[in-house]
């Protein structure tokens, strides 16, 4: 079987490429044809992002395909993961499309800054993903490492090769004697994307979406119906604005994730059926789980309700969308995604405290917060006697000096009919 693209470069411009490599057929096959399309020697990175797999064999796989020792990097980045691109973005109680954690979208900035990091050790010259030219995932790749590196040459083999069908795939992998798992030899259900804070399941029987996904789908999280009858209570204490720890134990921040992970799984909570917006312009629909995250994002809201002014409460909702938007749509290294972010973070200077959450059968409810820098005050708001804390004859003059232009409305035009 003949190689032939459509790239950029022709054989021989590249000399050294950083390949974000999960030891799947689809990466393993990208390895060979870059050899073999290229002629330029391959890096392999591959993340633990906390997607639950044994990484090692990639390390195997990469050294079959003639890979070096010294150019296959493996490496546990969860803490840096949730310490640095999770917990920043809950800090903003990021959305997409008033639902979407961005679990999948907050990775790939990870991921590609840690391969412009290999090609600046190595040497490399060019960088390359395995994303398809249909999704986000290119834009977010391809921005971080134009970001960071703005001469990299980027490989995108999706966007180049001849292999567009999973028959042309498995064909080039036999050519190649590429190691195929059984399954692969037949169509795949759905893909799935999974990290610490998520996974993401779509395509193939999840494109209709007329249709329920069937229970096989979901894999972080038990079906709520399924959950135990009886109430599971936790707190979790915050400080400035990241949580910190779990009933009173701290925890590291991949640590406490993961912790959270347990609790949703077995409470059923975390689950979202999603038609969502692709930044390329066309809809889709997947398949979310996360169970942690939906427990955190109820809690920081839960802190912040006693804790944030509410001028500032609310100018954060209103920058948040567009603070997401960023995020799905790949631009974590832009100027703007910083200045959002250094407002968030300001915002957050007071959010400490600790929030008691009941979990029951799908459901995250805040029950209880307390918080030593509380804004909230019972003797303001008591129905009982407030003892001179607030005088509601003050309340007339505040109401009209409100009503005044709706009285002049009413005046001058007639105002809204009744």
């Amino acid at each position: 079987m003949s190689v032939s693209y459509t790239g950029p470069y022709k054989k021989g411009d590249i000399k050294k490429v950083v390949l974000a490599y999960s030891g799947g057929l689809d990466t393993s096959v990208i390895l060979k044809w870059l050899q073999t399309a290229y002629g330029c020697e391959v890096v392999t990175f591959t993340a633990d992002l906390g997607q639950g797999e044994e990484l090692e064999p990639a390390r195997k796989k990469a050294e079959m395909a003639g890979v070096k020792p010294e150019n296959i990097f493996i490496d546990d980045v969860r803490e840096e993961f949730v310490r640095d691109f999770v917990f920043p973005m809950f800090r903003a109680n990021a959305l997409y499309e008033g639902q979407y954690l961005l679990g999948t979208s907050i990775a790939r900035p990870l991921i590609a800054k840690r391969q412009i990091e290999i090609a600046k050790q190595t040497g490399a010259d060019a960088v390359a993903h395995g994303a398809t030219g249909k999704g986000n995932d290119q834009v977010r790749f391809e921005l971080t490492y134009y970001a960071l590196k703005p001469d990299i040459k980027v490989i995108a083999p999706w966007r180049e090769w001849e292999l567009t069908s999973r028959t042309k795939l498995l064909e080039f992998a036999e050519k190649h004697q590429i190691p195929i798992a059984k399954d692969k030899r037949g169509e795949a259900p759905f893909s799935v994307d999974a990290n610490l804070l998520h996974s993401s399941s779509e395509g193939k029987i999840l494109e209709d979406p007329w249709e329920e996904a069937d229970e096989m789908v979901y894999q972080r999280t038990i079906s709520p119906e399924a959950a135990p009858d009886k109430p599971t209570y936790i707190t979790i204490d915050f400080e400035k604005g990241d949580a910190v720890a779990i009933d009173g134990e701290k925890m590291s921040p991949a640590t406490l994730l993961t912790r959270l992970n347990e609790l949703g799984k077995a409470n059923g909570i975390g689950r979202l059926d999603l038609v969502e917006n692709r930044f390329v312009g066309m809809k889709s629909r997947g398949i979310y789980e996360t169970p942690g995250g939906t427990i955190l994002y109820a809690a920081h809201r839960g802190i912040e309700s006693i804790t944030l002014d509410r001028g500032a409460g609310h100018l954060k909702d209103e920058l948040m969308p567009k603070y997401a938007e960023l995020v799905y749509y790949g631009f974590w290294y832009s100027p703007e995604r910083e200045m959002l972010q250094a407002a968030i973070d300001k915002s957050q200077e007071n959010v400490t405290g600790t929030v008691r959450l009941k979990l029951y059968k799908g459901n995250t409810t805040v029950v209880g917060r307390k918080s030593p820098k509380s804004l909230y005050s019972m003797q303001h708001v008591t129905f009982e006697d407030d003892q001179g804390a607030y005088n509601q004859r003050d309340a007339e003059g505040f109401i009209k000096l409100n009503a005044l232009r709706l009285r002049l409305r009413g005046l001058g035009q007639g105002g809204p009919k009744a």
